[in-house]
């Protein structure tokens, strides 16, 4: 456990520069959820994985909300302010070869949320289902950031109007945003597993635009 109070677990990586991946589970969900899948999505990576603090009837979550699609704004201020202070901590002094965020429905939130506000923290970021019921707040500091959001087309939780809306707010901010769509709704599918995996290991400077279908 941190200073902050998450509950977290640490694999070192392959080499004592590897990229670093951090991975934020789903309502119900633990440190547990994406840790080994993680390592088979990019081999080698140094994997640190947090519970959430927030419980919903037995459920962890990262913050609190009032209702399905309806956030509690207090409590996400303070839970993004809290997972920004824990990833620079985690950080350290040198800064690995590259800081990745993977996160699903409400880790996906959390991490886009401090993607809002503090962009220097993620070079890339896979985003799973996200929900943003709200219009971010313009920032410049998204500018090169690399994003895949992923969703279903059907999902019921998160409509694919609210996805689409977030893929174009932070193109007009400048990331290099790749969307991928599967058939389905909420659960996670095979071939975005494999998307996931082709995203995180194209290259992040040069050559050709990651394509998520290949």
């Amino acid at each position: 456990m941190s200073a902050e109070k998450y509950v977290y677990i640490e694999h070192k990586g392959a080499e004592a520069n590897s990229p670093l991946l951090f991975l934020f589970h789903g309502t119900g969900g633990d440190e547990h959820q994406f840790f080994d899948l993680a390592a088979q999505l990019k081999p080698g990576v140094r994997r640190i994985a947090t519970r959430g603090d927030v419980s919903e009837g037995g459920a962890s979550r990262y913050f609190k909300r009032l209702a399905e699609g309806q956030y509690d704004m207090a409590d996400l201020a303070r839970a993004t302010a809290k997972m920004g202070a824990f990833v620079r901590d985690r950080l350290g002094v040198e800064r690995p070869s590259e800081v990745i965020g993977l996160g699903y429905s409400n880790g996906a939130n959390i991490l886009a949320s401090v993607l809002f506000e503090a962009p220097d923290l993620f070079d890339t970021a896979v985003l799973l289902h996200p929900l943003i019921p709200f219009a971010p707040q313009p920032q410049p500091g998204l500018k090169g950031r690399r994003l895949l959001i992923a969703a279903g087309k059907r999902d019921p939780i998160c409509p694919a109007t609210a996805t689409q809306a977030l893929a174009d707010y932070f193109s007009a901010q400048g990331a290099e945003v790749s969307l991928f769509w599967h058939e389905g709704g909420h659960e996670i599918r095979q071939e975005e597993l494999h998307a996931i995996g082709n995203f995180l290991a194209a290259p992040r400077v040069g050559d050709e635009v990651f394509d998520p279908r290949l």
